[in-house]
């Protein structure tokens, strides 16, 4: 069979994957892998988009020179974040990080001015402070010059797209994400943007998971020495990608995309948009082949990343590996927080925060890196066990377990917690989940593959699935009353 080639951009990394269906078994070989670091120029937190585009390029040249002509490929990246194009077709300026801090505040003045419920009920989308909507409104309120020269507004996949082809699309499952596409009239919201200020003409027409948008500009091609490649659509939010290749085989399911972020939710017909849906803050994000993902953000690892990156620059250097065999030798339950906290969402020292927290909430804060791990790994466990319940009762469906995907089931410690602390199975794999979802919706647009069921199944087949059972039920039904009192979090 033809390979086919995956860019998956995550918000600290990418890779290039080539993929293979060969007799229903799919064959995964990483050609290229890169760093994804932003780059902070003053006051701003920007992503280097030049250099992510040259990795892309670099990914294009070493499956040439593995001799792999790939037969298509696509890209799914981190949601919300996006670029402006001018009138003379040239992007205007780096695109801003979710985590820059130009966005403070912009939530709670904008809900202020149009209501919690005119926003909700027109998106069915979780309010968090870095949503496009709120990016879009910032630069407004400051007067931004990149607005007055935009012609077309795109995602970083869609940017990356026109880089590739010259051509401009926006695509779905990211698009929901922005918080101004109405899921119920199924196009941009008009009343919401120009309540913000913004124009409408910046957004082109919304395309499918699937669909084939373009190929290799030919100076691209002239550039690489290689000839042309169509590009598809993937569900380019790269959890709608994780999500697409969930291997389960019951039509009600409940996932864990575990990575930098931790995306908790099950996959619904049509979007929930209600009273309780609003009150508990769930987000009906776009998936593929007429879904949504009724879901909840939860901060996740980006907490035990930054606390790493926070030791580095004190001279201590250790490896995932290493931290999570001193979380396993620590007390356990020593403290708890809430991962999130609006105080864990911007770089920084997160070691000194999370002390901050435990002192704040009446605790012994921890001291050493293995406290400090196990606390923000116990913590995980248990908000997944709060956020499945919750997902549970709005969704009128029961789970019997949990399947978890993505690079944070590389951590085994957590993926046993997380089990614990639900009192459910939890079936982690496959690792590449977004990645493996990009390469199948090629497929199927391709017509190898004939549906995601079919999809989902060869995914299992192909890929190991690690049950880890409930251990310590009593123990860890305590905790989680006690992460309940620590958290005042509602039910």
């Amino acid at each position: 069979m033809p390979s086919i080639l995956a860019y998956d951009l995550g918000a600290s990394s990418g890779r290039a994957l080539l993929g293979r269906l060969n007799n229903r078994v799919i064959e995964v070989e990483e050609l290229h892998r890169f760093g994804n670091d932003p780059v902070g120029v003053g006051d701003r937190l920007q992503w280097d988009i030049l250099r992510l585009f040259h990795e892309i390029k670099q990914g294009l040249l070493k499956a040439k020179h593995a001799g792999e002509t790939p037969a298509s490929l696509a890209i799914d990246s981190w949601a919300v974040d996006f670029g402006l194009i001018g009138r003379d077709g040239e992007l205007l300026g780096n695109p801003y990080h979710y985590r820059d801090r130009h966005t403070d505040g912009v939530m709670e003045r904008t809900k202020a001015r149009l209501t919690t419920e005119m926003i909700f009920g027109r998106t069915g989308i979780q309010f968090l402070p870095f949503n496009t909507i709120y990016q879009l409104a910032a630069l407004k309120e400051a007067n931004s010059p990149l607005l007055e020269g935009a012609e077309r507004f795109l995602m970083i996949p869609d940017l990356l797209r026109y880089f590739l082809t010259g051509e401009m699309h926006n695509e779905f499952s990211n698009a929901t994400t922005t918080q101004l596409y109405n899921p119920l009239e199924a196009r941009w919201d008009q009343p919401l943007l120009e309540a913000i200020g913004i124009s409408p003409s910046l957004f082109g027409d919304v395309v499918q998971p699937g669909a084939r948008v373009g190929q290799l500009r030919p100076s691209l091609m002239e550039e690489l020495g290689i000839g042309a490649v169509p590009v598809y659509a993937a569900a380019e939010h790269d959890t709608g990608s994780a999500v697409a290749a969930v291997p389960a085989l019951e039509r009600d399911f409940a996932y864990l995309s575990c990575g930098t972020w931790s995306l908790m939710g099950t996959e619904i017909d049509r979007p929930i948009i209600n009273e309780l849906a609003q009150e508990l803050n769930f987000t009906n994000e776009g998936g593929v082949y007429g879904t949504y993902r009724l879901l909840k953000n939860i901060m996740g690892l980006w907490i035990l990343q930054e606390s790493r990156r926070a030791w580095e620059r004190a001279g201590q250097s250790y490896t995932f590996p290493e931290l999570i065999a001193l979380a396993e030798k620590a007390p356990a339950f020593g403290a708890l927080i809430e991962p999130d906290d609006p105080m864990f969402l911007h770089a920084g020292d997160m070691p000194a925060r999370i002390r901050q927290y435990c002192v704040s909430t009446g605790q012994t804060a921890p001291a050493t890196p293995g406290e400090i791990v196990r606390c923000i790994l116990e913590s995980l466990a248990l908000k997944y066990r709060y956020v499945l319940e919750l997902t549970e009762r709005l969704s009128g469906k029961t789970f019997s377990g949990l399947h978890m995907v993505g690079g944070g089931i590389q951590n085994v410690l957590l993926c046993q917690w997380s089990a614990n602390a639900i009192g459910k199975p939890v079936w982690a794999g496959p690792v590449e989940g977004s990645a493996l979802g990009n390469l199948v919706v090629q497929w199927i647009a391709q017509d190898e593959l004939s549906d995601i069921w079919e999809a989902r199944k060869v995914i299992r087949e192909s890929f190991p699935v690690v049950v880890y059972e409930p251990q310590e039920r009593q123990l860890w039904d305590d905790a989680y009353g006690k992460f309940r009192a620590l958290t005042g979090l509602i039910q």
